[in-house]
């Protein structure tokens, strides 16, 4: 069998992340552990204070999907890319919206709210942690 499984990782903004896609895709937690409760024996740098609560490892369900995160240490420019994001497909343009809404503070609009001919309602952006979002209803009459 074989799983493909997006994963983010950030620098220190790993846990405000998921709460944002918590919130704006009713995402559920699965899995989260920080730095302070790994075995230290996994990386190699000495962490600071803050960087004890860092995540080390996450696991979120949006809808049916897992996806991963972590927050990178002793990479201090991660290299971000628009070329590959995620589409989340919702039930109705209103879901859409409203997802849109709780994300777009701090985003770049790539493409705005709009009925496509194969979405009645899609928006792709960059949210504040530059991660490329593409958000939409599959049908067109929904």
């Amino acid at each position: 069998m074989v799983i493909l499984t997006p994963t983010f990782n950030s620098n220190g903004q790993c846990e405000e992340a998921i709460k944002l896609y918590q919130k704006a895709f009713n995402a559920k937690i699965d899995f989260l552990l920080r730095y302070s409760d790994a075995d230290p024996r996994d990386f190699d740098d000495s962490l600071t204070e803050e960087q004890k609560n860092y995540v080390y490892h996450a696991e979120i369900y949006i809808g049916e999907q897992r996806v991963m995160f972590s927050d990178i240490i002793g990479l201090d420019h991660l290299i971000k890319s628009t070329s590959l994001f995620l589409t989340v497909t919702l039930d109705s343009a209103e879901e859409v919206k409203k997802a849109y809404e709780v994300m777009k503070d701090g985003s770049t609009t790539i493409y705005p709210l709009q009925s496509t001919t194969y979405s009645s309602c899609f928006v792709s952006f960059v949210d504040k942690f530059g991660f490329r979002w593409g958000i939409m209803t599959e049908q067109t009459e929904r």
